[in-house]
């Protein structure tokens, strides 16, 4: 493998000077035409230039894309297929504008997808900040806002909008964004489409989806294997998807039924050390981190034209999601405690118990890399294996129901020349949600596994006889209602002006039950909290010709916490991590006000390009910070405020056989306030700025100011494409992607540097840009053969990162008490322990081929 060396500034002036062209109102790449089609002049325009936008989720409430005062994005299932992407998140990273990703779980169908600063992942007690809707259905689960991307059946998919801004009608948790995904049907997609294709790591697809019309009927079919071996250790996955769609359509009515199931089991191993990754780029930290997902979904959608003014559109939709999770970790209480020598009580537990072969005397960090002696006898004693067990098991059960209704009345009408849309609606959803989380202790095995231990103090429930004993139990249940009333209205004056004025009405209640303490103790999950607000938005478009565009806008919108921060949001019963629950106060709404402008436009009738500044402020932000009095621990609450501004530029155009464009984004998203976080990794915590001597200890908080950057968050983002048509039959295209580097979490205050004794990494990681090859060969109209490689000069590189205490040498061995004890120490402990940074690794090159045939 070739060694990467880090891109320190992929934004060298050159490449800034391309960027200066470009734009993110249109997504554009190579397109590889049916043989059939025209090859044209028209036939080589970007196929993603829509020319109208559904401004609601439903479908029904369509505007021209020059009446829309924000630079919406759109690209077609055709597009999706073209690419090779494996999903919906990989094609989103490689060709939206604006879109970055986070690897820090590990698993290619589970990344953090970021735009503008804003995410939506499928990690519990990630602050989500994006809404994700397919066919009208809010796909952001109940529990924890969380977006599950593996759920979404990406051969299904026929259109896909990416709206920026904190656009009130697509309701709820639209602060930076909504991503609206259309799936196809029997009249969209007729015949019948197979494909199959294998790679690197045992990466395997197989794809069949088929499509007709018989009268007013028509259906579409589409079944879906995905499995892959991992490039990292011990990180397989498999994934099947059915989607189904029945539609019946008269010369008013359009009604369709679709149905999708999806299982998989997905291992992402997260975040590594640095220094286990210099030694080995595969390696992975502790094992197994496994997900489990089934999912049904089913929606029924309608829309019926009283008039070619006025129609009517609704849907009706019900999903069950079922998820268990497993996560084997380092016991980080473990790392400061003597590990090693079992004392004669716990040799006399052992020998009882029938165990043999344990030391009676000697055993050190030396001689003994991956101790469990200890740990088993505790375990057995029920006396401190909270301490003693070097790892911890976690396991969790989600169950959510959801349902809801969707109705929307859209009316178009025409007066003196000029016209007006306007659009009003309602929605109800409901949920009911399941929780369980578990913990049981055990020991690292060799490969950094845990092996569980049985005994009386095998699960982490408070009961140990220890000072540090926690209790990671959770048993809730959880049940919600939101109603909502909504409308637009567009005015449309001499074809030139489009003046909109829209709004959107929330009412959520959220009811939580505690099953482990139903009384209503002070660690009670016990709750009722309910959120209302009202969000406007209004803008204007101006068009004096048809090419070129100008356009103003502000929107507001809202996010009502979830029950995972509602859960651990007191700071006088703090949490050990934020998935572990404790009874709290409420927490205010997150409300996001977002301010843009900018131009866009065509040139030569196959060049678009756009420019466009934006700022948007988070009133109440919902952060997990630190709690001064319990080392170790936190809360979420709600920070004052934090901002994202900046603006996005690009271009992509078309000639002859070749296309091309570029798109470069600019983010600032910072802090606005003061607040205290938790700073265990970073050298300037506050333990280590009261005395040197206590560095490396748990417990230190830092300190944010307004105007440090948020962690995570790539200021600068650059992206490229190219692509040629050889002919009818042969086409290449060629991306580039590119990205500066992000602060780690846990480097708030942006100030963390390494000593190369307690504290071991970087506070941020380095810039990257990455190359990413497609080669897509037609000998007919109906055979395709593709070969794709990402990653093509083999880089390393990282995506996230975040600071952390470390038990493994750089060897990957076990090592407890590597720093003599501190006299005068605060908090609980008085051992300190060396703190590195963890690395989310991209993947290295990758190469799959596979063939399509279209019957």
């Amino acid at each position: 493998m070739t060694r990467a060396i880090p891109v320190k500034n992929p934004f060298a002036p050159a490449a800034l000077a391309a960027a200066l062209l470009a734009t993110t109102g249109n997504v554009a790449f190579a397109v590889v035409a049916d043989a059939d089609a025209s090859r044209d002049a028209s036939a080589k325009l970007p196929v993603v230039n829509f020319d109208t936008i559904e401004v609601t989720p439903l479908n029904g409430g369509a505007q021209p894309r020059n009446a829309i005062a924000a630079p919406v994005q759109t690209a077609s299932g055709d597009d999706l297929r073209n690419s090779n992407a494996i999903d919906l998140t990989e094609f989103l990273n490689r060709k939206f504008s604006g879109v970055y990703f986070n690897e820090s779980q590990g698993n290619p169908l589970q990344p953090d997808v970021n735009y503008r600063g804003y995410t939506a992942s499928p990690l519990l007690g990630t602050p989500q900040g994006l809404s994700v809707y397919m066919d009208g259905v809010r796909l952001n689960q109940p529990f924890g806002d969380v977006v599950s991307w593996d759920l979404i059946p990406r051969s299904a998919i026929a259109g896909i909008t990416l709206i920026p801004g904190s656009n009130p009608l697509f309701g709820l948790n639209t602060l930076g964004g909504a991503l609206s995904l259309e799936t196809k049907s029997g009249r969209t997609d007729p015949g019948t489409t197979v494909e199959l294709g294998y790679g690197a790591h045992a990466r395997g697809t197989a794809d069949i989806q088929s499509g007709g019309v018989d009268g007013a009927w028509d259906w579409y079919l589409n079944a879906h294997y995905f499995t892959d071996g991992g490039w990292r250790e011990y990180s397989p996955t498999d994934q099947g998807q059915f989607f189904g769609k029945l539609g019946w359509h008269d010369e008013g009515s359009d009604f369709e039924l679709s149905y999708a199931y999806v299982k998989d089991s997905l291992i992402g191993n997260g975040l590594q050390d640095m220094r286990l990754l210099a030694q080995d780029y595969n390696s992975v930290y502790t094992i197994p981190d496994r997900t489990k997902n089934q999912s049904h979904y089913l929606n029924l959608e309608g829309r019926h034209a009283f008039s070619d003014a006025l129609s009517v559109a609704g849907n009706v939709y019900y999903r069950k999601i079922d998820t268990r999770t497993q996560n084997g970790d380092l016991n980080d209480d473990s790392i400061g405690e003597s590990v090693y020598q079992p004392s004669a009580a716990e040799r006399a537990a052992l020998t009882a118990a029938g165990y043999s072969g344990f030391p009676a005397s000697g055993a050190t960090a030396a001689n003994t890399p991956f101790p469990k002696w200890r740990c088993i006898a505790n375990v057995l004693l029920n006396s401190e294996p909270n301490e003693k067990c070097n790892g911890i098991d976690t396991t969790t059960r989600t169950h959510q129901h959801n349902y809801g209704v969707n109705l929307q009345l859209d009316w178009n009408a025409e007066f003196g020349g000029n016209r007006n849309a306007f659009l009003v609606g309602g929605g109800y959803d409901a949920d009911r949600i399941r929780y369980a989380q578990s913990a049981r202790f055990g020991y690292l095995a060799a490969n950094r596994s845990v092996v569980l231990v049985d005994g009386p103090g095998a699960y982490a429930d408070g009961s140990q006889n220890s000072e540090n004993a926690f209790d990671s139990r959770v048993d809730l249940r959880s049940r919600a209602h939101t109603w909502s009333a909504f409308f637009s209205d567009t005015l449309t004056l001499a074809d030139v002006w489009n003046l909109t004025i829209s709004g959107r009405y929330n009412r959520q209640t959220v009811i939580t039950r505690d099953l482990l303490d139903p009384d209503g103790g002070i660690d009670s999950l016990n709750g009722n909290d309910t959120y209302r607000r009202f969000n406007p938005a209004a803008g204007l478009t101006w068009s004096p010709s048809a090419a070129f565009n100008a356009y103003i806008g502000y929107n507001e919108g809202s996010r009502a916490p979830s029950a995972v921060e509602l859960g651990c949001a007191n700071e006088n019963n703090p949490c050990r991590l934020p998935n572990a629950m404790a009874g709290d106060p409420p927490l205010a709404q997150v409300v996001t006000r977002t301010l843009e402008a900018g131009l866009r436009g065509t040139l030569w009738d196959s060049t678009h390009w756009n420019v466009n500044i934006h700022r948007a402020e988070n009133k109440n932000d919902i952060l997990f910070v630190a709690a001064p009095d319990a080392p170790g621990a936190g809360f979420f609450q709600n920070f004052p405020k934090t901002r994202r501004e900046g603006f996005d530029l690009g271009f992509d155009s078309r000639a002859s056989a070749w296309s091309y464009g570029a798109q470069y984004s600019y983010v600032k998203a910072t802090y606005q306030a003061y607040g205290l976080f938790p700073g265990d990794g970073n050298s300037t915590n506050s333990f280590a700025a009261m005395d040197p001597a206590f560095r490396g200890l748990a417990g230190g908080t830092i300190t944010v100011s307004p105007g440090d950057r948020m962690p995570l968050i790539p200021k600068q983002t650059f992206k490229a494409f190219v692509g040629y048509d050889f002919g009818e039959t042969l086409s290449l295209n060629l991306d580039f992607r590119a990205s500066g580097g992000v602060y780690a979490r846990g480097n708030e205050n942006n100030a963390h540097q390494p000593d190369g004794t307690y504290y071991l990494g970087p506070g941020k990681t380095a810039g990257y840009g990455v190359f990413d090859l497609g080669i897509n060969y037609k000998p007919t109209p109906k055979l395709t053969f593709f070969a794709q490689i990402d990653n093509l000069l083999d880089r390393e590189y990282y995506t996230a990162a975040q600071l952390g205490a470390t038990g493994f040498d750089a060897n990957g061995s076990f090592h407890a008490r590597p720093f003599p004890k501190v006299a005068g120490a605060p908090g609980d402990e008085n051992y300190p322990v060396p703190r590195t940074t963890f690395f989310a690794p991209g993947a290295p090159r990758l190469i799959w081929t596979g063939i399509k045939y279209r019957f």
